[in-house]
């Protein structure tokens, strides 16, 4: 089974795909960015341009979400791993008071521990280690403490293929959430929570920029012994550019809001998309008598992330070898879990889905 279309579709689960229209106008910023004289690798971030790349890609981002005005916008570097520390150095103020974490997956897990680093005043207010993490928590089975300094959560974990459909309830506890893989994926009401932080590589541009969204007033208690490059306000003051951002990972991300607004129209029609495009594969799972294998329990399942796996590891091997042959790639599983992986980004299209549906019938019917 071989084919001339190499590469055809990525499915990977890191670095996500981008769409064509974004690459072919990055590859043109790089020569000289529209209506200047520079490329996008060598723009001076003390110039109008930096200015201008950051303040359009921060107004994408609140029209497409909605983003109120108490709220403030960063364009940072150190990626999602990086927050698990920020956040508990910024917002931890007084130790006796807990953090609380929901542990539901492998990123969520690495979140907690640098938690502990701050202080051993962390909660887990609920563990899915024990199911293998194939399912999620209803609200009946964890408890968060009124006292809280915040609520930690992630709302899509990557490696097991789960999702969460809205976002916890928390009350007036502070709400932070790692929305790396699922945002721009669906309208969210960002009212709901005191800190977004998400790295760009995987829905809204390339590796090298985090976005975080946070709440004004949660800055008003920063600790003054936390290292400045770590403390939100000063990247707050300088309006992200306290020290030199990344401006050609910002002006990708700028590119893929522009795409979200003018081609996509609008997060109601990513979610749309993103729907249709994981029941074309959860349908097959689901008909296969148990020849693919999810690994979520179905209420629980991501629309971004399908994880699965065949009756043995040699099964899944010629699988993933199969899939290349036909031009589809990224399907590996996380080291961590194994198995196979399908990642439905923003940027994969719907016949991408339905293309790997027909070979998994095909390979299926083979096999």
């Amino acid at each position: 089974m071989t084919t001339d279309k190499k590469h055809l579709y990525n499915f990977s689960g890191g670095v996500g795909a981008l769409p064509e229209k974004v690459i072919f106008d990055a590859q043109q910023a790089i020569k000289k960015i529209p209506g200047s004289n520079i490329s996008a690798l060598v723009v001076n971030h003390r110039s109008q341009l930096c200015r201008d790349i950051l303040d359009e890609t921060e107004q994408n981002i609140r029209t497409l979400l909605d983003v109120p005005n108490n709220y403030s916008i960063l364009f940072l570097q150190g990626g999602a791993s990086l927050q698990f520390t920020m956040i508990p150095m910024n917002l931890w103020i007084d130790k006796k008071c807990p953090v609380n974490y929901m542990v539901s997956g492998y990123w969520s897990t690495k979140a907690i521990k640098e938690a502990f680093k701050e202080g051993s005043n962390v909660k887990t207010i609920w563990n899915g280690e024990a199911q293998n993490f194939t399912k999620l928590p209803t609200p009946d089975e964890y408890n968060i403490d009124k006292n809280a300094a915040y609520v930690h959560y992630c709302s899509n974990e990557t490696v097991e293929g789960l999702q969460f459909a809205t976002p916890l309830e928390t009350g007036d506890v502070t709400l932070v959430c790692d929305m790396s893989s699922d945002f721009l994926t669906r309208p969210v009401d960002v009212s709901k929570f005191g800190v977004i932080y998400v790295h760009a590589q995987k829905n809204i541009g390339a590796a090298g920029v985090t976005v975080v969204i946070i709440r004004n007033d949660l800055l008003d208690n920063i600790p003054d012994n936390v290292p400045t490059i770590l403390d939100y306000r000063p990247h707050i003051k300088m309006q992200s550019i306290y020290n030199t951002p990344p401006i050609f990972a910002i002006y990708v991300v700028l590119l893929m809001t522009r795409w979200l607004l003018n081609d996509v129209n609008g997060l109601l029609n990513v979610a749309d998309l993103s729907k249709r495009k994981a029941e074309a594969i959860y349908d097959v799972i689901d008909n296969s008598n148990n020849f693919y294998r999810g690994h979520a329990q179905k209420e629980n399942r991501s629309l971004i992330n399908v994880a699965f796996n065949l009756s043995s590891s040699e099964l899944e091997n010629k699988f993933i070898e199969d899939a290349k042959n036909v031009g589809i790639i990224g399907l590996e599983g996380h080291r961590s879990l194994g198995g196979i992986r399908a990642s439905f980004y923003t940027s994969m299209p719907l016949e991408g889905a339905l293309y790997l549906k027909n070979f998994m019938l095909n390979f299926q019917k083979n096999y």
